[in-house]
């Protein structure tokens, strides 16, 4: 008889292997990133709770909208076009929308049956009322929410842990690769990454991040 372990390994193996079947809802994902996700990819239907980065989250974000998909941001003030741009993000098609005030929710709820991919900063928590909508407006036009804070019942939770760059010399250089270390949390359970960025793009096989640096 074949160990239980080796079976949850082999199926954790293939899962990640084949993370886009003909039949599910995944939507473009970076290979960089794949390994955060469930199924590899983010999914129409579901939302995301990032925690310590706006990079990553736009990253989530880059490779459906450089496939076509029209996107929206909501609430982010810091929002940089040129970094967007390195990250693959199209801001011809990308609905911008950075000051919100105390309409966030509604307009994220209003975006998402028009947009594939919405990225929302909340400055409050959702009521439970408010956050069914958006769930089944997600599911009803198969698009993806992914909230910079918490969010109720979240697809999967990814938490930046840790960060590093790299580049400057002593008095010269210039930044020009970053490794964050992501703890991931959803239906797999708990689970350890090293995401990578080289000139603002996702690098697809990063290098560990240095233990300890922050």
């Amino acid at each position: 008889m074949i160990p239980a372990a080796t079976v949850d390994s082999l199926q954790r193996r293939i899962s990640e292997m084949q993370p886009v079947r003909l039949d599910d809802r995944a939507l473009p994902t970076h290979a960089g990133l794949r390994t955060l996700l469930p199924g590899g990819a983010l999914r129409k239907g579901a939302s995301y709770s990032v925690h310590g980065s706006q990079q990553l989250a736009l990253a989530l974000m880059s490779a459906s909208s450089a496939s076509g998909a029209w996107c929206g941001v909501i609430g982010c003030r810091s929002f940089g076009a040129e970094a967007a741009v390195e990250l693959g993000v199209a801001l011809d098609r990308c609905v911008l929308i950075p000051e919100p005030g105390a309409h966030a929710i509604s307009l994220a709820s209003a975006l998402c049956e028009i947009l594939t991919v919405v990225l929302l900063r909340a400055t409050s928590t959702p009521r439970a009322g408010d956050a069914e909508r958006i769930s089944a407006r997600l599911r009803e036009h198969g698009a993806a929410l992914i909230v910079l804070g918490d969010w109720p019942r979240p697809e999967s939770t990814l938490r930046v842990t840790g960060s590093q760059w790299t580049g400057l010399g002593r008095g010269h250089g210039a930044l020009r690769s970053r490794r964050l270390a992501v703890r991931t949390q959803d239906r797999r359970g708990v689970r350890e990454h090293t995401v990578g960025f080289e000139d603002g793009a996702v690098v697809a096989d990063p290098s560990p991040i240095a233990s300890g640096l922050r």
